[in-house]
């Protein structure tokens, strides 16, 4: 791979902010505006570091690879936030994995591979909460709201 070709996160000639500014695209393409300017208007002081750290690592060095579509990005993190218990970001990521393109049974069959490899209690929990998510989903669909 070039250096012309490389992804903006491993590319050493981009600057940081050209970093955080791909993040920041990558991150409201994945998890919608709303999502984003609500957690960018409760940044202050103690969660400043954090956001700029998320963004530019997660969103602008990972999520910008092109060795994973965006489809496989959310089926693999999905399964990660399952695995680890982290409800509230798999509610935000089952939801995202909507905006990136997995479908409801795509969604479905991740949750069931999840619950052989990982553990079939945090499947559970998953389903549910993957039941509030479409519900919420169709709702803001249904009010005009974005996906």
């Amino acid at each position: 791979m070039s250096e012309n070709t490389r992804p903006i996160g491993h590319d050493m000639t981009a600057t940081s902010q050209e970093v955080l500014d791909a993040g920041m695209a990558v991150r409201r393409e994945v998890l919608g505006n709303a999502h984003v300017d609500r957690a960018e208007e409760r940044k202050d002081e103690t969660t400043e570091d954090f956001q700029n750290l998320i963004t530019r690592y997660a969103w602008g060095t990972i999520w910008t690879r092109p060795g994973l579509d965006r489809r496989m990005r959310s089926a693999v993190t999905i399964s990660a936030m399952v695995s680890g218990g982290y409800w509230e970001e798999a509610a935000m990521h089952l939801r995202a994995a909507l905006r990136n393109g997995l479908s409801r049974e795509e969604i479905k069959e991740i949750l069931l591979q999840t619950a052989i490899y990982s553990s079939v209690p945090a499947a559970n929990i998953a389903f549910k909460l993957a039941q509030e998510v479409f519900a919420q989903v169709d709702e803001d669909l249904a009010a005009g709201k974005e996906l």
